[in-house]
């Protein structure tokens, strides 16, 4: 390492190293937008190519985010995600110059630039995690949700401003866009360091040193980080040799690997990504206006998000993580099942209603489940299996993701919204329960500390 790279800032490489959740969150948020104004523009009528069209960024998400995984356990997190930034930027643009009519053109084009977003859902975490001291891994993790959901709110605001443009342009113009942030992203981590981790793990103590030199606060902290690190990491040596995709869920390692992947899952599965990608359309069936008309709920959406994640930083360190996503995942159920319940016994409520309780989704959604998946994926896997590991999180995240974004026009077409959104409600309590009985732990624990937890559970099992 340069003595350049050693005067970078710690601010920095915080705010770079998770700058890739901006990336996903644009595209998750612009197709929100671009959607009602691409479907004028093509006379899009079938259910299934609108589904498949929002989805299809998620689809190959799911590849994206377990081949970076074990990518980044060979070439280093740096690195690639100075490969994701590249694709990014490339087939963003090439979305925007979709020939008329090219349904299967842009399906294609976003399954691709899916890539990108996977495997910047995986390394972002990891890097993040790998970065951050113990006592501050919450809240700078939680600087990944921040970027997502900001990146959200962007790209509600540009189709926001973007809506007097010809349909036939706005919509190119809005998914086009998404190019700027890759760019910005990949100028910044030119300059940011490799994790300590891989470092270490890769035989470069000295470079790691210097890396963790910029981001602690004492020579003593950093000879003491560099000496669990290397204890974590001599064990794992040998195991990882022998590591495979089926030692993911063997005994040493099961009891992590499914909370964590567990959580993932139910992330997505519980409908969130049906309000961010279809909030126009969810209003304009309960209301009976125009999706294009509806283009402020969005931004009332993201500015919800961006606000619930500065509150989870703030009390990151204050609260447990479990105790967060029991609670959060409690009132997000009640918030889809009480619409579905209220309109069984007053079936004349105003139409707004189901509007304002997804908005109460949201807002417990937005400091509870959206950053605290992520802080768990970066931190509760052990070192051996983390690349692989982390992938599989990631891909079980975007299969959620995915299957919402596909399903849920589909779902609507054939039953009323409010037992849709009932049965994501159901999923929410499940997912509590599935926190209470299987998910440890985790807060002010060093990830080596983490690992040890995994071991005594596997003994005592």
């Amino acid at each position: 390492m340069t003595k350049d790279r050693k005067k970078i800032p710690s601010s920095f490489i915080y705010f770079f190293g998770s700058f890739g959740g901006i990336l996903f969150g644009y595209d998750i948020g612009v197709m929100t937008g671009a959607l009602p104004f691409l479907q004028k523009d093509w006379n899009l009528t079938n259910a299934s190519i609108v589904g498949w069209i929002t989805s299809a960024v998620m689809f190959g998400a799911i590849f994206g985010g377990a081949a970076a995984g074990q990518l980044s356990d060979r070439f280093g997190r740096r690195k690639m995600i100075l490969v994701s930034a590249i694709v990014f930027a490339v087939f963003s643009l090439l979305s925007m110059v979709a020939p008329t009519n090219g349904a299967l053109y842009l399906i294609i084009i976003r399954i691709l630039l899916g890539l990108a977003v996977g495997a910047a859902s995986a390394l972002v975490p990891a890097y993040m995690s790998e970065m951050a001291p113990a006592n501050a891994r919450g809240s700078l993790s939680g600087l990944n949700q921040t970027m997502i959901v900001s990146g959200m709110l962007l790209s509600y605001i540009m189709d926001y401003v973007l809506k007097g443009l010809p349909q036939a342009w706005g919509w190119r113009i809005m998914l086009g866009l998404a190019a700027v942030p890759a760019i910005i992203l990949f100028c910044g981590v030119l300059r940011l360091p490799e994790s300590p981790r891989f470092l270490i793990k890769n035989n470069d103590e000295e470079q790691a040193r210097q890396v963790l030199s910029c981001i602690r606060k004492s020579d003593q902290d950093v000879t003491n980080e560099i000496n669990e690190i290397n204890l974590a990491s001599q064990k794992e040596n040998t195991a990882a040799e022998k590591t495979t995709w089926g030692s993911l869920f063997s005994g040493k390692y099961r009891y992590l690997v499914i909370a964590g992947v567990g959580v993932a899952a139910f992330q997505q599965f519980q409908g969130a990504n049906a309000i961010f990608y279809y909030i126009p359309l969810i209003v304009q069936k309960a209301t009976g206006s125009a999706a294009s008309s509806a283009l402020m709920w969005p931004i009332v959406q993201g500015i919800i998000l961006v606000i619930g994640s500065l509150i989870y930083i703030a009390i990151a360190e204050k609260c447990k993580r479990r105790t967060l996503l029991m609670l959060g995942g409690t009132i997000m159920g009640f918030s889809f099942l009480l619409p579905s319940v209220i309109n069984s016994v007053a079936s004349h409520t105003n139409p707004i209603m189901i509007v304002i309780f997804l908005c109460i989704y949201v807002a417990f959604y937005s400091f509870t489940w959206a950053p605290l998946t992520w802080v768990l994926v970066g931190e509760i896997f052990p070192l051996a299996i983390r690349g692989r590991a982390s992938g599989l999180a990631s891909s079980l995240n975007w299969i959620g993701s995915w299957a919402v974004g596909l399903l849920f026009p589909m779902m609507t077409a054939s039953m009323s919204q409010e037992m849709v959104f009932g049965i994501f409600g159901i999923i929410c309590i499940l997912g509590v329960l599935f926190v209470r009985f299987f998910v440890p732990e985790t807060k002010g624990y060093t990830l080596e500390q983490i690992e040890a937890i995994g071991m005594n559970h596997a003994k005592n099992n």
